[in-house]
């Protein structure tokens, strides 16, 4: 029940907060947009978009306390406390891993550089992408990782099967759900999934993919919007538009699952050994 009424949800706001902002669009400029679907989006359409999705992290979280009966603090951490200082240390170390894989990038490339330039439309999509992508990419990982996952595990015994169900399913339903035929592309969207499901499985948390997700979303965005036509982005995911050049994202996202797997270690060592330092009476 739960993981159906979030994806249609999902959808149905996207069409109708959308095609609301399309029609103020079209009559304040008068530009009919092309039958196919093709124009580029407005950074108010981003807004929208963004918008949209973030409002299905409280709806989420309503959905897994009125039906699956998981108290929200429970929805957040397994057998630990919820933690800002985990949100925000992981936060940081992806930011560094994140500019260093695009500067790396750039470097092989230094063509990318070219298309990079500042007006009005830029800076403001910048702006939106600052404020709102958090919002929706946190969303997204409270949805996927934190209800449709358990959701798709509370019904597979026993339960070294549900953690393996639960992720390979989610992540195959959060990959259709962003819409592309494209191998390349349909694969990282799967396997991005798979990788921000690994780390909330290991930290027992969403601190660490959201922290990824944010991190990635936002300097994605933003490397976008300074390429882009006065703020104005064409998200094309159609066949043709993936490549072997995304193993170097791929590659990434293994990293970060294993910068997560490396932090939850050590931090478990240090909690016995403070443990057996310290014995309660």
């Amino acid at each position: 029940m739960i993981i159906p009424v979030l994806l249609v949800l999902m959808l149905v706001l996207q069409i109708i907060v959308g095609t609301i902002v399309m029609l103020i669009e079209m009559a304040v400029t008068g530009v009919q947009p092309p039958v196919d679907g093709s124009a580029p989006l407005s950074p108010w359409m981003m807004l929208a978009a963004n918008l949209s999705i973030a409002v299905m992290a409280p709806v989420a979280m309503l959905l897994m306390r009125w039906i699956g009966k998981v108290p929200v603090r429970e929805q957040f951490r397994i057998g630990r406390r919820a933690s800002w200082g985990r949100l925000g240390l992981y936060t940081g170390v992806f930011l560094v891993l994140l500019l260093l894989v695009n500067g790396i990038m750039v470097a092989v490339d230094p063509s990318m550089l070219q298309s990079i330039g500042l007006s009005a439309g830029v800076i403001l999509l910048i702006a939106i992408t600052l404020l709102t992508t958090p919002l929706q990419a946190a969303a997204e990982e409270v949805m996927f990782r934190g209800a449709i996952m358990p959701a798709i595990g509370s019904w597979i015994r026993p339960a070294k099967a549900a953690v393996v169900v639960a992720l390979i399913g989610s992540s195959l339903v959060f990959g259709i759900m962003h819409a592309s035929i494209d191998p390349w592309l349909l694969s990282y969207y799967v396997l991005f999934g798979v990788c921000t499901g690994l780390m909330a499985i290991i930290s027992r948390g969403l601190e660490a993919p959201i922290a990824f997700h944010v991190v990635n979303n936002v300097v994605m965005m933003v490397l976008s919007a300074l390429g882009s036509d006065d703020g104005h982005i064409a998200i094309d995911r159609s066949v043709g538009m993936g490549g072997p050049f995304m193993l170097v994202y791929i590659g990434m996202d293994l990293v970060a699952v294993a910068l997560v797997w490396l932090f939850e270690r050590r931090r478990r060592a240090a909690e016995v050994h403070e443990g057996v330092a310290q014995p309660t009476a």
